[in-house]
């Protein structure tokens, strides 16, 4: 029996057989790191691996929960305010129920039982998945018209306000949102957003987990969003109009040298330099010409490992066997830095060659086992079966 069918099973020993599952995908960011917290653009789809959630709405005022994953189960009464779990899991689906109420919107008691196959910890986005899946059951149970971006900014919030990880929205907008054979291109000032065909049959995309996890990106994250924040105010002086580094050129840039202390420098030039890329990546895209896209995929990854400096040796190491693959036209680290995956664009024919060669040189060079994850690119969060 597989993990979807012992869910439904699951669902129906505990709660009854009237249900519905929603499939809630993890995601993957093609292009542009570190530009979201400065106004700019990313490039996220999403994927093929997925939380699924059995749903349905009960008449105790409770919530009733099951992970499948940890084999443990969490209840609460409705009533009250809400306290952390202390179990983590469970804060993810708390946070969006807390949030619902605060914009007005009060479920009954509600059962849920899920599991996936979204690898926790590696970047793909796991907790997006599951506020994401929990808030649009949630919705479709209780009739609520909740437009696609605002479940992003309501399953967000939850993540900040009670969960307390300052996400941005990238991760819970590609999960609801995702397109099949598309990626996302999302401004994330305006959270207006564009579908960008991505669906060359002759490539895969392939994930290499480092098997490191990330000790030091909480911490090294707030000290570059600092640095950002720093570039910008030296550069206001001159042009009172800039808000982020989304609008600051170049030249203005250059212009300021001087002024700014040289590793604040290194880090603004890669973020002006990586929301360029992602731009000039989707144009590649759109124009069918993949090799380029790969080009800067690489690019990417030189100026994290050495201008925005959150990349590690075990991620570099996987980028530099990618380069020496043949079939494989774009490799990068992914996510915040200092462990999780890279992202890797192979020619489909060459991706069992490309598996062996990454799994014997990485452990041959870290003494550490890498995972491989084949991937597609999927739609968003939907219902695949209601059971009455």
């Amino acid at each position: 029996m597989n993990k979807f069918d012992q869910l439904e099973n699951e669902f129906q020993a505990r709660f009854g057989e009237k249900y519905l599952v929603i499939n809630a995908p993890g995601r993957v960011n093609l292009i542009g790191e570190h530009t979201d917290y400065n106004d700019g653009f990313v490039l996220p789809a999403a994927i093929d691996k997925s939380i699924r959630l059995a749903m349905n709405l009960n008449d105790r005022g409770e919530i009733r929960l099951f992970s499948v994953d940890m084999n443990e189960e969490y209840n609460t009464e409705l009533t009250g305010s809400f306290e952390k779990s202390g179990k983590g899991w469970p804060d993810y689906i708390l946070g969006v129920v807390d949030q619902l109420r605060k914009h007005g919107m009060n479920s009954v008691g509600f059962d849920c039982v899920f599991g996936g196959d979204v690898p926790i910890g590696a970047g793909l986005s796991s907790s997006a998945a599951l506020e994401g899946g929990v808030l649009f059951g949630l919705a479709e149970l209780n009739k609520w018209e909740i437009p696609p971006m605002k479940m992003a900014q309501i399953a967000q919030k939850a993540e900040n306000e009670f969960v307390g990880v300052q996400c941005g929205i990238m991760d819970q907008f590609a999960s609801l949102n995702g397109k099949e054979a598309h990626a996302l291109k999302l401004d994330c000032r305006t959270l207006e957003y564009e579908k960008i065909p991505f669906r060359d049959p002759d490539f895969k995309i392939v994930l290499c987990d480092t098997g490191v996890r990330r000790e030091l990106a909480g911490s090294e994250y707030n000290i570059r969003r600092q640095q950002c924040e720093e570039g910008v105010s030296v550069i206001q002086k001159t042009y009172p109009e800039i808000q982020k580094l989304r609008d600051v050129t170049f030249g203005m840039l250059e212009e300021h040298r001087e002024k700014l202390d040289p590793v604040v420098f290194k880090r603004c030039e890669f973020v002006i330099e990586e929301n360029k890329r992602v731009l000039d990546a989707c144009d590649d895209l759109e124009n069918d010409n993949i090799d380029a896209f790969g080009g800067k995929m690489y690019d990417s990854h030189y100026g994290l490992q050495h201008k925005y400096e959150v990349s590690c040796k075990e991620l570099n190491i996987l980028v530099d066997i990618a380069r020496e693959v043949e079939g494989v036209i774009g490799a990068r680290m992914m996510g915040g830095g200092f462990g999780g995956c890279t992202i890797n664009l192979v020619r489909t024919d060459s991706v069992d060659s490309f598996k062996m060669k990454v799994s014997d040189e990485y452990s041959g060079q870290t003494g550490l086992d890498v995972v491989i994850y084949e991937t597609t690119i999927s739609d968003g969060t939907g219902i695949i079966k209601k059971v009455k």
